[in-house]
Formats: structure tokens, sequence, C-alpha cells
């Protein structure tokens, strides 16, 4: 790699990829902002939905979002077996433009291909393009951290322009008119990547052989070490499942929330709805690198910051945000079905804030933890398993929203989530020491690597 261009002191096929990714996240975070408001919308209404009840959405909601990262095993392995990480999110970009076109026509036969058609493309470029960004730095450079942290900043900033663009026009203009927006946006992630072929020619090629000893990969046994490595790393997606399922659900429950018992008013004009959903990725934007700076300065101070720490915290803080909804759901008054007095803006906003600082601790550290632990010959399939630990977090967030509208209530959910999200981080910080030398120093810097 160290033949590369650079820019900013990173590979310029970072930077490819930061603008793939970025235009993926704009066309996935545009069509979730709107999905379950479109599902629930009456087919009665000016801009007419579907006219699903709230359950029935945020249950199709839970399966969807499940669907798209478990598809991320099958598309790792596709990866690692036949056809190499570049050309499989060469073709989950094809699938995924073909699936957010197809969401702009106004048919049930076309939402439900379209939706396929996503999880299907999602399954084939979200596991194998995080993994190409780890492909970029050689084993112990220094920069890997920072380059996944680049990285996603350009998730959020698709995410954020998509949730005030796509948003606006779906509630606006048309349903129809916002998945069609996000589509265009999917396009423009594809030819980016097209065009920066050349600079990822090093990268995400299908391995057959080990580079330092020329055995072949899919007869070479694994070694103890890389067994306990696999062990952490399994080990670690139950807080990833925990983390998600907590995490996500800013798309349903709390997208709903917004919807019908907040109080959206400033002064004359109303917030539309899925502005919210722009929050997280403003947030991130603006705490990214303050929140790296404090954990190299930890981490300068001899301080604990192994990327297990960072998650287990990052899933406590997470949780501590819907403490904020709790709060929330206290000032909603209710007369039958009828909500008579909705709550304060200030508390999702809040909610939204520690949900990213938690975020920004776990997330950003859990994609580069996954790329320094992995075998070479099972980088992408266990990216995918990573991201299939998303889905399954996805899927209880669905679950969790679903008990809440039907009787269990927000107030009980919220402050429930907070609870087990302390715990749970509680329980992996107590263990760290153990599941640490499971990692056998893979987070160890190596010195003599040069740029």
């Amino acid at each position: 790699m160290s033949n590369q261009k650079e820019i900013f002191g990173h590979p310029i096929g970072l930077f490819v990829l930061f603008f793939t990714e970025m235009w993926e996240r704009f066309s996935y975070y545009g069509m979730r902002a709107i999905l379950v408001l479109y599902m629930v919308a009456k087919t009665t209404d000016a801009n007419a939905g579907l006219g699903w009840t709230k359950a029935e959405a945020i249950e199709l909601y839970g399966w969807y979002t499940m669907l798209v990262y478990v598809m991320s095993i099958p598309g790792g392995w596709l990866a690692d077996k036949l056809f190499g990480q570049r050309k499989a999110v060469m073709y989950g970009g094809l699938l995924l433009c073909a699936g957010h076109g197809i969401l702009a026509v106004e048919q049930i036969w076309a939402f439900y291909t379209g939706l396929l058609l996503i999880i299907l493309g999602v399954g084939l470029l979200k596991p194998n393009i995080s993994t190409m960004v780890g492909g970029l730095y050689k084993d112990g450079d220094e920069r890997r951290d920072k380059g996944f942290s680049i990285f996603y900043i350009g998730i959020n900033v698709g995410a954020f322009a998509a949730s005030l663009l796509v948003g606006y026009i779906g509630e606006a203009w048309g349903w129809h008119y916002g998945f069609g927006l996000a589509g265009i946006g999917m396009l423009f992630g594809q030819l980016v990547y097209i065009m920066g072929q050349k600079h990822l020619a090093e990268v995400g090629n299908l391995l057959s052989t080990d580079s330092s000893t020329g055995e072949d990969l899919s007869q070479k046994p694994l070694t103890q070490v890389e067994k306990d490595r696999m062990l952490v790393m399994f080990l670690s997606f139950l807080l990833i499942i925990v983390f998600w399922g907590a995490f996500e659900q800013a798309g349903g429950l709390m997208n709903l929330y917004a919807s019908e018992k907040t109080d959206r008013l400033l002064g004359a004009f109303e917030v539309p709805t899925s502005w919210f959903q722009s929050l997280n990725p403003l947030y991130i934007m603006i705490l990214g690198v303050p929140v790296a700076g404090f954990w190299h300065n930890w981490k300068m101070k001899g301080r604990e910051s192994s990327s297990l720490f960072k998650m287990a915290l990052g899933l406590i803080i997470m949780g501590l945000g819907f403490l904020f909804m709790s709060k929330a759901s206290t000032e909603v008054q209710m007369s039958g079905d009828e909500v008579t007095a909705k709550s304060a803006m200030i508390w999702l906003v809040l909610a939204y804030l520690f949900h990213t600082i938690g975020e920004l601790c776990a997330s950003p550290v859990a994609l580069s933890f996954i790329t320094k632990l992995a075998p070479a010959k099972y980088a992408a399939f266990m990216m995918g398993a990573y991201f299939a630990a998303t889905g399954f977090g996805n899927k209880i967030a669905g679950s969790l929203g679903e008990h809440a509208v039907e009787g269990a209530g927000e107030f009980q959910v919220f402050t429930g989530i907070a609870i087990f999200c302390a715990i749970f981080g509680a329980i992996v910080l107590a263990m760290l020491k153990p599941l640490k030398r499971l990692t056998h120093g893979a987070e160890d810097l190596k010195t003599s690597v040069g740029h």
C-alpha cells in the first residue's frame, strides 16, 4: 500500500470509498426517514400512503432493517470465495440503483420489489466496502482508526442531507418523489465508485494465497491465536446486538413519537417529522473530531482505550439518552386514543445527542476492530457477521417498538432500554481483562509502519 497516492495523509482510495458510501447512505437513510411514515399514512390523505397500522409498519420496518444487514453474511462469503470485495461492492451498487428506482413507482408490487433489491444490494455492498477501507492500510498502521473515522463522517454527511432533503420532499411533495430522490443519490454513488476504480486496484481483490507465506488460504487451518480472536469477535457481537437494538428505535418508535406526540411548532413553522432523523448525523459531523481527539488524549495519558472498552462505554452513554425519552413520555396526555398534550422537542434533541455520543464511542472503532482481528480468508465474512449482528439488533428494535405501540407504553419501553443498556455495558467492562487477552495484542501499534 506504500505506493498509493495520498490526500491529507491517507490513500486516495479512502476518499473514493468515502464518497461512494456517502451517496449510498444518502439513499438508504433518505428512504428510512420516510418509510414508516409512508406505511402509516392513510390511503385517503392528500399525500397517500399504505394505510397500515403503526404496529404493522414497525413490524415490517424491523424485518426489513434486519434482513438488510443479515444479508451481509452471504454478501461477505461471496466476496471471500467467489469474486472479491471490489466486485461485490460494484454488484451491490447496481442492485441498489435498481431497488431505489423501483420504489419511486406507485404500485404495491414495486414497494416490495424495491425493498427486496435494496436488501440484496446492501448485503453485497455494506460489509465489503468497510473491509476495503481496512485493506487500504498495512497491519499496525496507526492511521487505520483515523481512516475509519473519516469514512464514518462520509456515512453521516449522506445521512444528514438525506433526512432533510428526502424527508422534506417525501412529506411535502409526495412519498414516491422522496424515494426517487434517494435513488438519484445512489446513482451518484455508483458513478463515483466506477470512476475511482484505478485508486482501488490494490484492495478488495479475491485472495487465494497468504501474501506473506504463499500458502493456500482455503487449505490453511486457523491458528489458536486466530481462533481466540474469532471468539472475542463473536462475543463482541452480543454487545453490538444490544447497542443497535436500542439505537434503531430512531427510525421506528421514535419517528412515530416525533410525528404524533411531540410539539413540533417553532412559532408558526411546524418542523417536519423526518428532520429529527438529521440530528444524529448532524451531531456526528460536529462532535466526530472532538470525540476522536478526546480518545487520542485519553490514550496518550496511558488510560484504558481498547475497542471493547469504548464499545461498552458507548452502549451505556447511548442508553442514558433514553431517559430523556422517558421524561418526554411523562409530558404527554391522552384522552382515549387522542393526544391532548404533547411533549417538548428538547427531549428528542437531547436523546439524539446522547445516542450520538454513544455511537461515536462504539461504532467506528467496532468496524476497525473487526478488520484488525479477522483472519485474511474470513475478512469480508466477519465484517458481514458484524453487520448481521446490527441486523438482529434492528429486529429487536422493531419488536420493542411494536410492543410499545401495542400497549406496553413508551415510558416503560424507554426506561427499560436505558436500564438494560447500563447493566449490559457494566458487565462487559467487568469482563474486559479476559476479553482483551483473547485479542493477543491485535490492537497494539507497530511503530515501524511507514506512510
